[in-house]
């Protein structure tokens, strides 16, 4: 079974960093990813960090600044490093890739179960 897995999220004071991790596993022949979300109560879910297509990094404005996505160096896990964590920052994070399995020809897009961030004032 394919699927991305989130971890680091949970309880920080405002100021505070944390980083979230996002990693694909199952058959796997290659995988794209392709950036962070994020939905906090109530809301519906929006752009966090993302790759472009042309490979500019696109950043909410909301974070500019504060937060840094990345990928390791073989392109299996994807971070977001979160600095200066604001209470709004409260939401549950999700990653979103194209991951091309092992037994089919063309990719499909696939988002991770979420992780919870919570910013405490």
């Amino acid at each position: 079974q394919v699927q991305l897995v989130e971890s680091g999220g949970g309880l920080v004071q405002a100021g505070g960093s944390l980083r979230l991790s996002c990693a694909a596993s199952g058959r796997i022949r290659a995988t794209k990813f392709m950036g962070w979300y994020r939905q906090a109560p109530r809301k519906q879910r929006e752009l966090v960090a993302v790759f472009s297509s042309s490979g500019v990094i696109n950043y909410a404005d909301s974070v500019k600044g504060r937060f840094t996505i990345s990928t390791d160096n073989i392109g299996n896990t994807m971070y977001l490093q979160m600095n200066s964590l604001k209470p709004e920052d409260t939401a549950v994070y999700y990653c979103n890739a194209e991951i091309l399995r092992s037994d089919r020809l063309r990719p499909s897009g696939y988002w991770g179960q979420g992780t919870q961030v919570t910013v405490s004032s």
